[in-house]
């Protein structure tokens, strides 16, 4: 007969016992946690997330665009620079939000308060925690994201409503593309010292290079093509398509490919270097 006392071989693992049935079902039991991180820290996203899409588009679409002649043949079909910039815009912000949300934060839940230990003695596992805290940075752009479109409705940019859906659903995207390397860069990290590299080498240059404030066909070929196989220039080409009403959908099947592939490496990547750190 099998042994059943506590730790005899035939005992059931506690453990095992309450974990979760599947992935989903374990990033749902911390939704309470991650519902209580927003609300102590909702206030401090206001800026970000409400201030600064208004900034943007008045700065860089209002102002400097009232200088920019609007030629369609020089602005990817755009009739305005403001039409132009606005969706760069909006993928460039769902980037800067993403890599905000995945670089301190993860590093804060494994080295300085350890959180995520805590998480996967629940017992959770490393997918689920995962999962929770990258639908949280999702959330997060979605909020973003929603805002900045509504912020840039009633200046006419947009060609249809079924557009500006279709370019939200894209920033989601644009957000998971990002989210995932980069959460799987700062879960093996050992200092804050290493997201040098991904501020002033990666997203600066992004934001600056990927078509989101002029056509990158105006960049040196060598530069122009490093630009077009960027995540970001894939998102703000994808966006622009949708928001002007002119997709190319042979086009748009490759940006869609090209960020769905980079999630699911991403996620792979995160997964065992997560795995790595908290239970290796």
């Amino acid at each position: 007969m099998a042994a059943t006392t506590p730790g005899g071989a035939g005992s059931p693992d506690p453990a095992r016992a309450t974990a979760p049935a599947s992935t989903l079902a374990g990033a749902l039991r911390l939704l309470d946690y991650w519902l209580t991180v927003y609300r102590r820290t909702w206030k401090g996203t206001i800026v970000s997330s409400f201030v600064t899409p208004l900034l943007y588009v008045v700065a860089m679409g209002v102002l400097l665009g009232g200088f920019i002649e609007g030629d369609p043949a020089e602005l990817e079909g755009a009739t305005s620079y403001l039409a132009f910039v606005a969706p760069g815009l909006v993928a460039a912000q769902a980037m800067t939000t993403v890599i905000g949300e995945t670089t301190y934060p993860v590093m804060d839940m494994v080295k300085w308060h350890k959180v995520y230990f805590g998480m996967i003695a629940a017992p959770l596992r490393v997918g689920d925690i995962m999962l929770a805290h990258l639908a949280f940075v999702l959330f997060r752009v979605a909020l973003t994201s929603a805002v900045f479109l509504a912020v840039m409705a009633p200046f006419g940019v947009f060609s249809s409503v079924g557009g500006v859906l279709l370019a939200f659903l894209v920033q989601l995207l644009v957000g998971l593309a990002f989210a995932t390397p980069v959460y799987a860069y700062a879960a093996g990290a050992k200092d804050e010292s290493a997201f040098n590299l991904i501020f002033r080498l990666g997203m600066i240059p992004l934001f600056l290079f990927s078509g989101a404030f002029f056509p990158v066909a105006n960049l040196d070929a060598p530069l122009e093509l490093l630009a077009t196989i960027t995540p970001l220039w894939h998102g703000v080409d994808l966006t622009r398509m949708l928001t002007l009403g002119r997709v190319d959908v042979s086009a748009a099947l490759v940006h869609v490919a090209y960020l769905v592939v980079l999630a699911a490496l991403g996620w792979r990547w995160a997964a065992r270097r997560l795995q790595r750190r908290l239970i290796a």
